[in-house]
């Protein structure tokens, strides 16, 4: 059946800080969730919340990560966070550093981020986003009582392609991939290798209303007919064996 969707922004003009009751907000902010909604976080959101930003002026540079800043003209103690967050690195090119991080996730300076946050501050992934988007979703189920689905949704880059779009990092109540192979085209020839990344693709659409300049914690998808399940981000990632670029 063919989804007409809706993806509604939920502005709440408030500074998320270490400890705050997110699913409080999310519902003093909103009050019309419905069965079978989808709600797309923000991982800045959850990084503040869990308390995952680091003061630059506290951090000390090893010799590495100076010597890293030095060729690519960055401040080492950014360069000390992100290899502290890094289990690998991938590339290190046009002063861009492809990394691997600690959950499994390629991208670029293991996601640290210094944007929508004061001067001198950078923040870290979550130290687990199923579990943030799991935590929050049981709450708000608790809460609401509706039957629903949360993406924790962050912006990588892509090979092959420019720009960025947001993917999707922690995954609660909701299979992540749409796998159609065995199923019939519209010729009826069985398709073999077709899975969609359905996660990701809400992650991409919620960016479309939530911006990175408006103070848009959340958005909802609606009308989006997800396989529920207790599935976690994990199918998403490739593994090294089938990945080309590493």
């Amino acid at each position: 059946m063919l989804m007409s969707l809706e993806i509604i922004p939920i502005i709440t003009n408030k500074e998320i800080k270490k400890g705050d009751d997110l699913v409080k907000i999310f519902t003093s902010s909103y009050k019309g969730l419905l069965d079978g909604d989808v709600i797309v976080i923000s991982q800045k959101v959850i990084s503040k919340q869990e308390g995952r930003l680091v003061e630059l002026s506290g951090v000390i540079p090893s010799l590495l990560a100076v010597g890293i800043a030095a060729e690519y003209e960055k401040d080492p103690r950014l360069i000390e966070v992100i290899l502290y967050e890094t289990k690998r690195i991938i590339r290190m090119e046009n002063r861009v550093l492809i990394t691997e991080t600690r959950h499994g996730f390629i991208c670029a300076n293991a996601g640290v981020d210094e944007s929508n946050l004061p001067q001198g501050f950078a923040s870290m992934l979550p130290e687990n986003s199923d579990e943030s988007a799991s935590n929050f979703h049981t709450k708000l189920q608790e809460i609401t009582g509706k039957k629903i689905a949360v993406l924790i949704a962050d912006t990588f880059g892509r090979p092959f392609r420019e720009g960025q779009t947001n993917c999707a990092i922690g995954v609660s109540g909701m299979k992540p991939i749409h796998d159609y192979a065995g199923t019939k085209d519209t010729f009826g020839k069985t398709l073999r290798i077709t899975a969609i990344a359905e996660a990701d693709e809400l992650c991409g659409a919620a960016e479309l209303v939530m911006k990175k300049t408006e103070n848009c914690l959340f958005a909802i998808i609606r009308n989006f007919d997800f396989n529920p399940s207790d599935n976690t981000v994990k199918p998403l990632i490739r593994s090294e064996k089938t990945d080309l670029f590493r």
